[in-house]
């Protein structure tokens, strides 16, 4: 917690790029997460901690915790500059600075949260290429994206190295009502639950899948506030448009499906980070893997330790072409348009970029950067069509 805190706060005193306000909001940020790892006890003034950021961060711990990786760890060079030649430094600051490099490109500003689930998603991936199996890689991965979230006797039932199943954590209590807890029924991950005051002093509650294109699809219920003790019991809004067309294979109806209340005691969830960079975009892969190997197709997913995401070969004689496809699901299209720059094109060698069908106004902007490239992009669903076009086989 301090190194990630520190880092973030050594590039904020740094980074000019950055606007005085968004840079002082980082430190204050920071300052507040060292406070909490110090404990009340250990005081420590918001001007010493600029003045420490300077110096071995060490000195940012309290006394009882031994410094071990961070002793004589420097962000600062002398002539006031951010480090940026860290490759000396052991794995866990590595992984803080790779994240952090990452999360502040171009002058962006970053938060602790944004920080750690970067530096999660970072050491899942590691934990699970530390084997170079690719057998165990792909049941460590697709094991993140089919159950986000369980009880703990099922989770354990996965058989996943420690240093993975970690990254399962008890439910957030942003989650939680009472005692209870809600699985999205397309992502199976925990909802957001809250709750809404009325006029007179009436209450209601709302859960929602903490990802916005997934409310659209129908996962978004209300409920009335239940007696004490009891579960709520949760009512379905309006039904989404079904899509048709070659989009409408990969959708998730959501028709009917109206999440069960759980019991947060027993079970866990995936960290933010992890779901959101993982599971997320993982089930456009998953299902696309699906879908193509039912039409008889024979996808292979994450070659080669995840190069990129699926490999497919369609076509007979020499009309065989061959797919190599690199999932994207970002919120924001410009961001993913500057990756895409910032690599070059794909860095596993992917040659095409396809994004979820809910993605599809993104395509424009995106096609006009990938061409530099010689990347092609297209929606998961566009993609499906295209390869069994190819293959001769019906999608839709």
């Amino acid at each position: 917690m301090v190194m990630a805190s520190a880092a973030m706060a050594a590039k904020a005193l740094t980074d000019t790029e950055q606007p005085p306000e968004a840079r002082l909001r980082t430190l204050m940020d920071a300052h507040g997460r060292v406070l909490a790892a110090r404990s009340p006890g250990v005081p420590l003034p918001f001007g010493v901690f600029r003045e420490l950021l300077s110096g071995d961060l060490s000195r940012l711990l309290p006394d009882t915790v031994p410094a071990e990786e961070m002793d004589g760890v420097r962000l600062i060079a002398p002539d006031g500059s951010f480090e940026e030649d860290y490759f000396d430094l052991q794995v866990e600051q590595r992984v803080v600075l790779r994240a952090l490099a990452k999360t502040t490109r171009e002058g962006r500003t970053t938060s602790t949260e944004i920080l750690e689930a970067e530096m999660d998603q970072d050491r899942v991936f590691s934990a699970l290429r530390k084997r170079m199996d690719q057998d165990a890689y792909v049941h460590g991965r697709s094991s993140l994206i089919r159950t986000p979230a369980g009880p703990d006797k099922d989770l354990r039932r996965l058989n996943l190295p420690s240093s993975v199943a970690e990254f399962y954590r008890p439910i957030t209590f942003d989650a939680v009502w009472d005692r209870w807890w809600f699985a999205c029924p397309i992502c199976r991950w925990p909802m957001r639950v809250t709750v809404h005051a009325r006029r007179g002093g009436a209450r209601t509650g709302s859960v929602r899948c903490f990802h916005r294109p997934h409310t659209a699809w129908g996962a978004a219920f209300t409920f009335k506030i239940p007696e004490l003790g009891r579960p709520p019991v949760l009512v379905p809004g309006p039904p989404p448009a079904r899509p048709v067309g070659e989009q409408a294979v990969l959708f998730a109806d959501t028709t009917g499906h109206v999440p069960e209340p759980l019991p947060a005691e027993g079970h866990k969830a995936l960290s933010r980070g992890v779901w959101r960079w993982t599971t997320i975009p993982g089930l456009v892969e998953i299902a696309l893997y699906d879908a193509l190997a039912e039409r008889g197709l024979e996808p292979q997913l994450w070659p080669d330790l995840d190069a990129y995401d699926l490999y497919v070969r369609a076509g007979k004689g020499r009309a065989v072409r061959e797919f190599r496809i690199d999932v994207k699901d970002y919120t924001s299209a410009i961001l993913l348009a500057k990756k895409v720059q910032a690599d070059g094109g794909d860095a596993g060698g992917a040659d095409w970029l396809v994004v979820p069908d809910y993605r599809e106004s993104s395509l424009p902007l995106l096609g006009r950067v990938c061409e530099e490239f010689d990347l092609d992009v297209a929606t998961a669903g566009g993609i499906g069509a295209l390869i069994c076009r190819t293959a001769g086989v019906p999608w839709a």
